[in-house]
C-alpha cells in the first residue's frame, strides 16, 4: 500500500522555483529528507515498540527494493504489538507472511505459537500447514529470514536418482569412517 514512486505535486505544495503555488523556503524538507509515507503509516499504527516499527520498515525495504518482491504491504497486529508484512516473491506466487523482529527480542514457544496463529493467512488448501517467516533484524540492518511451519513439512523429493545415490553413498562413507 505504500511504495516509493514519482513525486506528485499538489496545488500549493511546490518547492521554490517549481510550478505554481506557495513558495517553500529552501530549509523545508525535501523528498530525500522526508520519511517515506510507508514509514509514517507504520508509525501511526497502534504499536508501542519503536524498534519493532523500525525492524518492519527495514524488512519492507529489503523485500521491496533489495529482493524485488511484489505487493509488499504492512499489517498492524495491535494485540501482538507487531507489524507483519504480506508479500509475494513472484507475481504468480501466493502471499507470504513476514514477521519482522529485532534480534534482541526474546521469543518463547508460546509467543511463537501465538504469532503463528494470529499472523498466518488462511489457505485454500487444507493440507497446507500454517506458516510465517520470521525476519530477524540485526543492529547493522542485516535481515535473516527463518521460515516457521506448524507441524512437519515433508521435503521435496530430489530432482534425479543420481542425487539419491550420492546421498546414500555419503551416509555409508560416514558410517565407515567412524
Amino acid at each position: 500500500s505504500c511504495r516509493r514512486g514519482k513525486e506528485r505535486s499538489r496545488p500549493g505544495c511546490s518547492r521554490e522555483g517549481e510550478g505554481e503555488g506557495v513558495r517553500v523556503p529552501r530549509t523545508a524538507p525535501t523528498p530525500a529528507t522526508q520519511p517515506l509515507p510507508c514509514f509514517t503509516e507504520m508509525m501511526s499504527l497502534d504499536i508501542s515498540d519503536s524498534s519493532q516499527i523500525y525492524a518492519a520498515f527495514l524488512v519492507y525495504l529489503d523485500l521491496l527494493e533489495g529482493r524485488n518482491w511484489h505487493e509488499v504491504k504492512h499489517v498492524g497486529l495491535a494485540e501482538l504489538q507487531l507489524i507483519c508484512l504480506h508479500a509475494r516473491e513472484r507475481e504468480q506466487d501466493s502471499l507470504q507472511v513476514m514477521v519482522p523482529v529485532p534480534v534482541d527480542i526474546s521469543l518463547s514457544h508460546e509467543r511463537l505459537r501465538e504469532i503463528m496463529k494470529k499472523a498466518s493467512l488462511s489457505c485454500d488448501n487444507p493440507d497446507t500447514p500454517m506458516s510465517v517467516t520470521l525476519a530477524i533484524v540485526e543492529s547493522d540492518s542485516t535481515v535473516v529470514y527463518y521460515k516457521m511451519t506448524d507441524g512437519f513439512v515433508i521435503p521435496e523429493p530430489p530432482d534425479s536418482t543420481q542425487d539419491v545415490d550420492n546421498k546414500h553413498w555419503k551416509k555409508k562413507r560416514k558410517k565407515l569412517s567412524k
